[in-house]
C-alpha cells in the first residue's frame, strides 16, 4: 500500500514503482473516473501506438498534404452517396 497527498492545486504524485507497474510515462493521457469509493485512473493508448505496424507503406506520396486532401475528398464522396 502506498500513500500520497493532494496538493493545493489538486495534483497527486504517483509513486515511481506504481507508475512503472502501470507503464505510465511522462505525457501519458489518463482517463479519470469517479466512483463511490474513490477515483480510478486508466491510461489511454494512443492511436499511433495502437496501430503501429498494422499497415505497410510501400510508397510515400511526394506531396503528403495533396494525398490527404484527395483521400478525404474520396471519403466524403463515399459518405454522401
Amino acid at each position: 500500500m502506498k500513500t500520497t497527498k493532494v496538493d493545493k492545486r489538486g495534483r497527486v504524485v504517483i509513486p515511481k514503482d506504481l507508475r512503472e507497474k502501470a507503464k505510465l510515462k511522462e505525457g501519458t493521457t489518463l482517463k479519470i473516473t469517479a466512483t463511490e469509493k474513490g477515483i480510478v485512473l486508466e491510461p489511454l493508448e494512443s492511436i499511433a501506438d495502437k496501430y503501429f505496424g498494422a499497415f505497410k507503406v510501400t510508397h510515400w506520396p511526394e506531396d503528403l498534404d495533396e494525398f490527404v486532401v484527395k483521400a478525404m475528398r474520396g471519403w466524403w464522396e463515399q459518405k454522401v452517396t
